[in-house]
């Protein structure tokens, strides 16, 4: 795929969000490998910057950078639309520190970037993937971006009291971005104005640029663009905050509750990792397929787990034993969209529960004592009794392969204890040290 830049240039006008100014924003065609540089008019010499994460400074309700003695507030929607709309190369030009909100959306600036027309470069654009999920978390809030051939979006929006939420999932790309993203608008909570003011924010802002939240209602000049407009609102600025990595990339982001300092946190943890790709530093990306080990020795299909195991939807946590033997099981748990828990662990990020990677453990090392008691005239039954030393080490998300090993490491009548381990693509993602008994099926535990 090749880059591309505007055609010839167009401007707008408006007053901008958080400082109040007129500002006129002018859109310039760029070189190719430029990418978007912002170039301030109103000061001596004109100079330019090109915004990457490492120059932000300011993120309460907008995204503001700084570099040497040059400012640029509430840059993201710009930027979100040039993204959006896969522009690689433009020049920004404003005659004040902030671009016009218009009407709180993308819109504006896409339609801009229209008027001016598209053109292909010669050179290459360069698209990065991912060589490793990435997570971001503060408190209830929370952004990762996994490994995927494409560009999605899944997002929870919601505000502090849990009125307001919204959930949306959305492959990306150019038209998809322009129709069914860019008009979303910004949105304000109505008790939050006035300490907003005090802090000498939001001094443009008004109807015409934002929508109001005020306990269960939404106050707006214009009914609402879309049922989920906020949560849309909230992927533009995710697509816009992300452009500051400074480089396309091929990922599925799972956001929930986002605002600008995660999303600039997320660009910067993407940034170093392009980065260390193109010095070596990073591990190639894993292979898609799961490196499991063949079936080896005693295999067990889910006919036959079933034939040992009590457990039934939807808590039966092994798909498949690869190898069985005396004291030691190889196994696998298939994560799909479709597990139940996923509905609320959690809504927008999914994510299986660490319980019940402890309880998939736990059904396999059990695995390995029913299999010896074969042939006993009472069936028997495993009670999980206690675990220790459990550790997670990475989030395992739908499409994953669970591969479980248990080994034991004492019996002692019917107690047993087993050393537990969950490997993703061959990485550790969970362990723990396991006991449990056994007892006659239908004894109580």
């Amino acid at each position: 795929m090749k880059q591309q830049t505007l055609e010839r240039q167009v401007s707008l006008k408006g007053k901008s969000l958080h400082t109040g100014q007129d500002v006129t924003l002018t859109l310039h065609p760029g070189a190719p490998d430029t990418g978007i540089v912002f170039r301030r008019a109103d000061l001596h010499g004109k100079p330019e910057v090109r915004p990457v994460s490492d120059m932000v400074t300011e993120v309460e309700r907008k995204t503001t950078v700084a570099h040497d003695h040059i400012k640029l507030h509430t840059i993201e929607h710009v930027l979100s639309a040039l993204a959006g709309m896969g522009v690689d190369n433009a020049v920004v030009e404003l005659d004040a520190s902030e671009p016009p909100i218009v009407d709180g959306s993308a819109r504006p600036f896409t339609t801009l970037i229209r008027q001016s027309g598209i053109v292909t470069q010669d050179k290459p654009r360069e698209v990065f993937a991912l060589t490793a999920p990435i997570t971001i978390t503060d408190g209830g809030r929370s952004i990762v971006a996994l490994p995927h051939d494409g560009f999605r979006v899944t997002c929870t929006s919601a505000d502090d009291r849990g009125i307001h939420t919204q959930h949306l999932t959305v492959d990306l790309d150019p038209e998809t971005y322009e129709s069914q993203v860019a008009p979303a608008r910004t949105f304000t909570v109505y008790e939050d104005i006035e300490a907003l003011l005090k802090k000498g924010l939001i001094q443009g802002g008004s109807l015409d640029s934002a929508i109001v939240l005020k306990g269960d209602k939404i106050i707006s000049k214009e009914p609402l663009r879309f049922r989920e407009e906020l949560v849309r609102h909230k992927i533009l600025d995710i697509v816009g905050d992300l452009s500051l990595a400074g480089v396309a990339i091929k990922a599925h982001i799972i956001a929930v509750r986002p605002g600008h300092a995660l999303n600039a946190r997320l660009a910067a943890a993407v940034r170093r990792q392009w980065l260390d790709s193109k010095s070596g530093k990073a591990k190639p990306a894993k292979a898609a397929e799961p490196k499991v080990q063949a079936p080896v020795g005693d295999a067990l299909d889910i006919r036959q787990i079933l034939n040992h195991l009590p457990h039934r939807y939807p808590f039966v946590m092994v798909d498949r034993v690869l190898k069985l033997e005396k004291e030691s099981i190889v196994a696998i748990k298939n994560v799909t969209i479709n597990e139940p828990f996923f509905q609320g662990h959690f809504p927008g990020m999914p994510v299986m529960p660490g319980v019940l990677q402890v309880e998939a453990m736990a059904q396999v090392a059990g695995l390995i004592m029913l299999n010896q008691l074969q042939g006993e005239s009472t069936p028997k039954v495993v009670f999980f009794m206690s675990a220790d030393k459990v550790k997670f080490r990475k989030a395992v998300t739908p499409g994953d392969t669970l591969e479980i090993r248990a080994k034991l490491t004492k019996v002692r009548g019917k107690i047993a204890c087993a050393e537990c381990e969950c490997l993703v693509a061959g990485e550790p993602v969970s362990s723990a040290d396991l006991m449990f008994t056994i007892a006659d099926s239908g004894a109580e535990a």
